[in-house]
């Protein structure tokens, strides 16, 4: 079943993926001085599978993620931290940053 929405993009140097639950599309979240717009000019109008969310995680260095289903997804998938993720009006948000070091 399609019920995330999902965009990549190539921003300088950086494959950054952004993903919600579908229906949260079009909501704001808010909480104290937390507040998180979620927009499909933002996190996508491309509908896929949770199978094809995770397989695009393991090629982002950034992603941006909010919804029940996708943060659990990409718990289980052992890309996010159960510690790191924070809750928005009891709606899980998450960001994932792939650290390379380099050889110098």
């Amino acid at each position: 079943m399609n019920n995330i929405n999902m965009k990549i993009a190539n921003i300088n140097d950086e494959v950054v993926l952004m993903a919600a639950d579908s229906e949260l599309i079009g909501r704001e979240l808010r909480e104290g001085k937390l507040h998180l717009d979620v927009k499909s000019e933002f996190y996508g109008e491309m509908k896929v599978s949770e199978d094809t969310f995770i397989s695009s995680l393991s090629i982002c260095t950034i992603a941006n993620l909010v919804g029940k289903r996708v943060v659990s997804a990409a718990i289980n998938a052992k890309y996010i931290d159960p510690e790191n993720v924070i809750e928005i009006n009891g709606i899980p948000h998450a960001q994932l940053v792939v650290y390379f070091k380099s050889g110098h």
